[in-house]
């Protein structure tokens, strides 16, 4: 009996010392990518001019330009902002950054999330870590998540969020400033004339969030097919503020909630059955007599319809 007591603590030390050995390998493993990473933004810092050229040559592309800046109604005031397609692409030509979203664990239907940005060259960093419940709020309540697809999706779409922030605290503001102007400026100037086609697009993507056109209309003031170019170009600021969850549909558009109608109770049907009793259906009309009949005119037996015969199918 003691030779099985210690043979299972012995497997047990082993189980701990290998899972000690594979957290240290993992955790050298990350401070050696980082010490290198620390190691050639030294060796090749960055031309800050060259840097701001590529942002901005960046943000002349028109696709790039068109999701680049939300809008949101707050306290009467228009907020506008760069999203966080703007922010990754600042990032990503500014150099020698570090940023992402990385999941920490999952208990009790919530997900501990960390969001980062860490300049290796100046060893500025922004760090959040936040909580995102597995649960879905609605306008008629909300409901807890179980499918590992919905849950990644809510984890990424409020990681994104806090993406955005952890970025524009790394990068100076004059820079971001900068980016916001030329993306702005080339949906002016590449979208300047207001085409069917493009009108019918943006009622399309306004479609998603129960927008009509007839909502769109009454918030222009105006016909859609008479519409300016900067109005256009709020309204896709608008509609980036939709699809990256800043605002909601109500905010902007006269959409009345969603109302269930009420239920006939047992009492309504009885007052309904009493206003209106049903109709007696007339009693079918006796076949004539025979010798009503003529004689040159067989004679045909009305059979009704529950003794009519049936065949099976072969």
């Amino acid at each position: 009996m003691s030779n099985e007591n210690n043979m299972a603590q012995s497997f047990e030390i082993t189980q701990k010392r290998s899972g000690n050995a594979l957290i240290d390998a993992a955790q050298t493993r990350e401070m050696s990518e980082v010490q290198a990473s620390i190691v050639l933004a030294k060796r090749f810092p960055r031309d800050i001019n060259d840097a701001i050229n590529r942002i901005l040559n960046a943000c002349t592309r028109k696709e790039l330009a068109d999701c680049a800046v939300y809008q949101y109604a707050r306290g009467g005031t228009d907020v506008t902002g760069p999203s966080i397609r703007l922010a990754e692409a600042i990032a990503q030509n500014w150099g020698n950054l570090t940023f992402g979203v990385r999941e920490l664990e999952q208990r009790n239907g919530e997900s501990t999330v960390e969001a980062f940005a860490w300049d290796m060259e100046t060893n500025t960093r922004q760090v959040k870590v936040f909580q995102v419940p597995h649960k879905r709020d609605t306008k008629k309540g909300g409901y807890m998540l179980t499918d590992s697809r919905d849950i990644y999706e809510m984890v990424a779409n409020q990681g994104a969020r806090r993406l955005r922030a952890c970025i524009l605290g790394v990068i100076p503001g004059d820079v971001v400033d900068k980016a916001v102007a030329q993306c702005e400026a080339t949906v002016v100037s590449k979208d300047g004339e207001v085409t069917p086609q493009k009108i019918q697009k943006l009622v399309d993507a306004f479609k998603k969030y129960g927008v009509t056109r007839e909502m769109l209309v009454k918030f222009t003031q105006r016909s859609l097919e008479s519409i300016t170019p900067q109005l256009m170009a709020r309204l896709v600021k608008i509609g980036n503020s939709l699809r990256d969850g800043m605002s909601t549909a109500e905010d902007w558009f006269d959409i009345e909630p969603e109302t269930d109608k009420p239920r006939a109770t047992a009492s309504d049907l009885l007052n309904k059955n009493k206003k209106d009793p049903p109709k007696e259906t007339p009693p079918p009309p006796p076949p004539p007599a025979e010798d009503d009949l003529p004689y040159d005119n067989p004679v045909v037996a009305v059979i009704p319809n529950d003794a009519a015969p049936t065949f099976d199918a072969p």
